[in-house]
């Protein structure tokens, strides 16, 4: 309900000082008196601002292709067992020749991705903030980029403490200056979290539409640092995702007991539409056009790909392949080092349409866009080319995407403007169990369920 309050919490602070505990005089065409309690409240709104949802972003033009891989392999979602071995790789470029000093810092979120009021001792045994060890310089590439690399945690850290996390990567000496900003999650699995596609309940659009339900059950083979959580429906919440994407992620409500398990099904939030299967291309090869480019050229110094014209799939049938739903993979064709011989480039996405939609945009969602539907994603609707075009600066490999048509006003995206729904789509579904009983101070994470169908 504060989203839209636009003074900031230094400005508040300012005024605050300012007023020296009586009342101010706001500058422009006259002098207006503000008292105390009007500042309190001032300062009340701007820290109920601060606490936004964080998600994966670049905060700077320059920094390209983060990702964090567990264990260190593409395409393994950031997820780690509490009290597992297994740590996060995280990785990035910034473009130019000059290495940079860089630090990374870990704070806990909530089930709604708002940093929480835990303490760094109280989730991570170790130090939640340290310098970006790793980096090497780009080698024989026509753009220059430092890559750097760091594991989560670091060293003989251990994390504590389940639920969602953030790690930021600042200029060393400016923690103002973000560079990034990454999501991962931390499990007990202390529940089992049970999930299953079925057609939807009401029986609407089956050929376009799929449940996903999930039963809760507990886990017998639990032994770990916390108590297990009791089945009480009142302190669980249970988040669904599809694929990768943040923008169609809902809460389940709860459904009914079933034998002894919690089971969330038969709402309309447990229905997703399908989708079609994910369009890809592949620019490893920068010699020659290969899948889904039409052509390869150098300018400038620079490499740019025009892909195949993308064709609006709304009215088409359901195109069986076997791709990455959303992912990427960074791959270099005749080299051995691919996160430092590997070239940018310069990507073109062309979408014919004689005429634009004049309610809403249109985006190509996936991993190259960090799921986002922002300015990043937007494609531009060209006149004189009739058709949406859109330019991504990436880095050799491969890239699965969809294109999503986002309502004007509307936070969730549609597949059925572009690329059509249908049952058969290869989706992944995951199901993320949050528990915070009175006794809890944070929200933990309890169990992670995945499903593809």
């Amino acid at each position: 309900m504060f989203h839209h309050f636009v003074i900031s919490l230094p400005t508040a602070l300012r005024l605050t000082e300012a007023s020296g505990g009586e009342s101010i005089s706001c500058g422009g065409g006259g002098r207006h008196a503000l008292p105390v309690w009007m500042l309190a409240v001032l300062l009340f709104l701007s820290v109920q601002a601060a606490a936004q949802p964080v998600a994966d972003s670049n905060w700077r033009e320059e920094v390209r292709t983060a990702q964090l891989l567990r264990g260190g392999v593409e395409g393994e979602e950031p997820v780690l067992t509490l009290e597992g071995e297994e740590r996060l790789l995280l990785v990035f470029d910034v473009l130019g020749a000059e290495v940079g000093s860089y630090r990374y810092r870990i704070a806990h979120c909530n089930s709604g991705w708002e940093r929480d009021d835990l303490e760094p001792y109280e989730f991570l045994n170790g130090f939640e903030e340290g310098a970006i060890e790793g980096y090497a310089s780009s080698f024989t590439t026509r753009v220059d980029y430092v890559h750097y690399y760091q594991y989560i945690p670091s060293g003989q850290s251990q994390f504590t403490a389940s639920g969602n996390y953030v790690v930021t990567v600042f200029v060393d000496g400016s923690p103002d200056s973000i560079l990034l900003t990454r999501r991962f999650c931390v499990t007990e699995q202390s529940l089992r979290a049970e999930l299953t596609v079925a057609s939807p309940y009401d029986g609407a659009a089956v050929g376009e539409r799929r449940e996903v339900d999930v039963a809760l059950r507990p886990n017998d083979d639990y032994g770990g640092m916390t108590p297990a959580p009791s089945l009480n429906p009142a302190w669980l919440e249970v988040v669904a995702q599809q694929n990768g994407r943040t923008d169609n992620m809902r809460r389940l409500p709860f459904g009914g007991y079933e034998g002894g398990a919690l089971c969330y099904r038969h709402r309309r939030e447990n229905v997703f539409a399908c989708g079609n299967t994910f369009r890809w291309f592949d620019i490893s090869n920068i010699r020659t056009a290969t899948y889904n480019v039409a052509k390869i050229e150098e300018y400038g110094g620079e490499w740019y790909a025009t892909l195949k014209p993308l064709a609006d799939r709304s009215n088409g049938n359901f195109i069986a392949e076997q791709v990455l739903n959303g992912g990427m993979k960074v791959n270099v064709w005749d080299r051995t080092n691919k996160q430092t011989e590997a070239d940018y480039v310069w990507v073109y996405f062309l979408l014919p349409m004689r005429y634009p939609f004049l309610n809403g945009s249109v985006h190509v969602v996936g991993e190259l866009t960090n799921w986002r539907l922002d300015d990043g994603s937007r494609m531009e609707y060209r006149p004189d080319l009739k058709a949406y075009t859109l330019r991504l600066r990436l880095k050799q490999g491969y890239y699965a995407y969809q294109l999503l048509f986002l309502p004007v006003g509307g936070e969730e995206g549609e597949t059925k403007a572009l690329e059509g729904d249908h049952f058969e789509a290869p989706n992944n579904y995951r199901a993320y169990v949050y528990y915070r009983s009175p006794n809890d101070r944070y929200d933990r994470l309890v169990a992670v369920g995945r499903v593809r169908q």
